[in-house]
């Protein structure tokens, strides 16, 4: 029962069954006998207490209940750099020729034929190469280190700062599924980083990102799985751009907790966002038609190039802000909007919830009064249509059927079928071809009109062209 304890046993990485932790304490728990390990577990679930036992405090964990005792014999405690190496590589200082392996090499458990070794050997002895004989410096020893993972190793956002100095050219810094709950502002290091993986930790507010926004070229910024409801960038107004992460191109946001549209206004104020992938978050169970859902968060951030992995193509953020700026026409009108520039005085509500509406009348102009009438619902809920979409000048692609909303624009029609036919950033020209009149064209020339329209049926072909 008692097991091998390192002497630097303390603050080392343990491995339980398939749980990791890090070693917090070593010693007797009166009333037990024999030595004892005091582990903080990575996650909390696996944990007792807070390393506190009958009424003694041994240890201290994060969590109050991420804590436990285990026995010696329990925790892995892995091997060092060089036994990992040696046993991956083969490097095997205990072959000679008596055995009768001189030729061999041992990779893991296999013995394998080494041809050529003794030359090879000879003249890899005379090499000129000098190892230090004592520790170095850490600003020396990783003076040139670019990208550096520290994936659940159970470092806290302190000690990556206090490293973060022999660290002077690092660009990429993975620390994903290390419990960090709070940031600190990098002040004078990190200064180099361009991604920065935090995800599958705890940082729940949101604000904790206003210490990381000022490191001037950070480009990629992942927080998957981080529990956060909230995103704001308070130094900017609405319309406006902020301060911070003046350089991020790419944000991953997937798997978190916003709920609300005005976390997506507030991306809008990212100077220079271009990447977000939202998936997974309440807010995408607000619209049950998902199609509606993308072309909103496409109006809503004006620079968006990407979403979710799907490209956006010039024609579909055309669309999606042309939509935007109809379907919120009539609510634009009960706050205060007006056709006369002179009137138009839109309420601070209506500008909190829609915060680009008066750049999108800019751009396209304000809804004119005939848009707004009779429009459909955001929600959808309209027939669908059965369509079969065809590309008759390029016949290796085969036909797909789909079934479209008969409100659904030209425009959109289009959006979708530029991501669902993987075709490159080019025009494309769309007819329909009857069911019942077979050989006969009509185009869809205008992108604004929806496919009803046309008079578009169940069973018609949609034709498309680049």
């Amino acid at each position: 029962m008692a097991g091998w304890v390192p002497a630097d046993a303390l603050g080392r990485r343990v491995l339980c069954g398939t749980e990791y932790g890090t070693v917090r304490y070593v010693g007797s728990v009166p009333p037990t006998a024999g030595i004892w390990l005091g582990v903080e577990w990575d996650d909390p679930q696996r944990g007792k207490h807070d390393g506190t036992y009958e009424g003694t405090q041994y240890f201290k964990c994060r969590h109050p209940r991420g804590g436990s005792f285990i026995r010696p014999n329990k925790a892995n405690f892995g091997v060092d750099f060089l036994t990992a190496i040696k046993g991956r590589y083969g490097l095997n200082e205990n072959q000679n020729g008596q055995n009768g392996i001189e030729n061999t090499c041992v990779f893991g458990n296999k013995t394998v034929e080494f041809v050529g070794r003794d030359s090879i050997e000879k003249k890899q002895s005379g090499n000129k190469m000098k190892f230090p004989s004592t520790s170095i410096s850490v600003s020396n020893a990783f003076s040139k280190l670019t990208t550096l993972a520290l994936n659940q190793t159970g470092i806290t956002w302190t000690e990556v700062l206090l490293c973060a100095p022999g660290w002077p050219v690092l660009e990429e810094l993975y620390l994903t599924s290390n419990n960090i709950t709070v940031l600190e502002r990098p002040d004078h290091v990190l200064q180099t980083l361009k991604l920065l993986d935090l995800s599958n930790n705890q940082l729940l507010d949101g604000s904790q990102l206003h210490l990381i926004g000022h490191l001037p070229r950070l480009e990629q910024l992942i927080l998957t799985n981080n529990g956060i409801s909230s995103v704001r960038f308070p130094d900017a107004e609405f319309g406006c751009k902020t301060k911070m992460f003046p350089s991020l191109k790419r944000l991953a946001i997937n798997d978190n907790k916003i709920s609300q549209w005005s976390e997506i206004n507030e991306l809008d104020k990212l100077p220079s966002l271009q990447v977000l992938e939202c998936r997974n978050n309440p807010l995408m169970d607000t619209e049950k038609n998902p199609e509606t859902l993308r072309q909103l968060i496409i109006a809503k951030i004006s620079q968006l190039e990407v979403l979710n992995k799907s490209e956006i193509f010039p024609d579909e953020r055309r669309g999606a802000e042309l939509d935007y700026r109809k379907i919120f026409g009539k609510a634009w009108l009960a706050a205060g909007g007006h056709w006369d520039p002179e009137r138009n005085k839109p309420s601070e509500e209506f500008l909190a919830a829609h915060p680009r509406y008066p750049s999108l009348c800019l751009k396209y102009g304000v809804p004119e009064e005939g848009e707004l009438k009779g429009q459909q619902p955001l929600t959808l809920k309209n027939q669908l249509l059965t369509l079969t979409i065809k590309c008759p000048d390029n016949p290796e692609q085969k036909p797909v059927e789909k079934k479209l909303p008969e409100s659904m624009t030209v425009q959109r029609v289009k959006g979708l079928l530029y991501r669902l036919l993987k075709i490159p950033g080019s025009e494309l020209k769309l007819s329909y071809e009857s069911s019942k009149l077979k050989g006969k064209e009509v185009e869809l020339d205008n992108d604004l009109k929806p496919l009803q329209f046309y008079s578009i049926e169940n069973g018609d072909s949609v034709l498309v062209r680049w």
